[in-house]
């Protein structure tokens, strides 16, 4: 494949990725000092129960990765352990790294399965040619954009890719977290 197209492939979801935090800052600037968001009472109960949220974190990272990783940062940074944000952000890469490898697993392990071949054909499906496209660049981008991270890791497990290629490649899910880590920190701090 050649290098523009990658380019290509790798801008169009670093796009749609720029767009959908630009999104997600915009509200949070617009709400953070807000009423809504100073009585909110649904917020005051779960804030003191950590354990609560990471378990929401990672089966959503597990299962499809639906709800943004920047929500638990911004969680993070107004709930309680703001002390500590960038420890967070780090134990929320790693939950999200972890929850990757459960679904490269999942997908290498239960890929013959009819439950598996259910979702693989509902969900899945429309990647697999993208990734026999452009390989394992498809996991990187998965990684670093709003792409279901998770399901790419259970694409790329049901088509047998390298698990040390996975491992490594995977490891660029960092890049995420601490851009847009670093990009929340400072848009609290206007």
């Amino acid at each position: 494949m050649s290098k523009k197209r990658r380019s290509d492939f790798l801008l169009k979801y670093l796009g749609r990725g720029i767009l959908s935090l630009a999104i997600l800052i915009t509200a949070f600037i617009l709400i953070k000092d807000s009423e809504l968001v100073r009585e909110a009472d649904w917020l005051k109960a779960i804030s003191g129960q950590e354990w609560l949220v990471y378990l929401v974190f990672t089966t959503s990272e597990i299962v499809f990765g639906l709800i943004p990783p920047e929500l638990f940062m911004i969680w993070s940074l107004h709930h309680g352990i703001s002390d500590y944000y960038t420890i967070n952000v780090l134990f929320l890469f790693l939950i999200s790294y972890a929850s990757g490898v459960i679904g490269y697993y999942i997908g290498s392990r239960f890929s013959k399965t009819s439950l598996f071949m259910r979702f693989y054909e509902s969900y899945l499906k429309k990647y697999e040619g993208s990734f026999r496209r452009y390989s394992g660049f498809i996991l990187f981008v998965g990684a670093v954009t709003p792409l279901p991270f998770s399901a790419m890791c259970m694409l790329v497990g049901a088509l047998n890719y390298s698990s040390g290629k996975f491992y490594l490649v995977s490891l660029t899910r960092i890049l995420r977290f601490a851009v847009y880590g670093y990009l929340i920190w400072q848009v609290n701090a206007i």
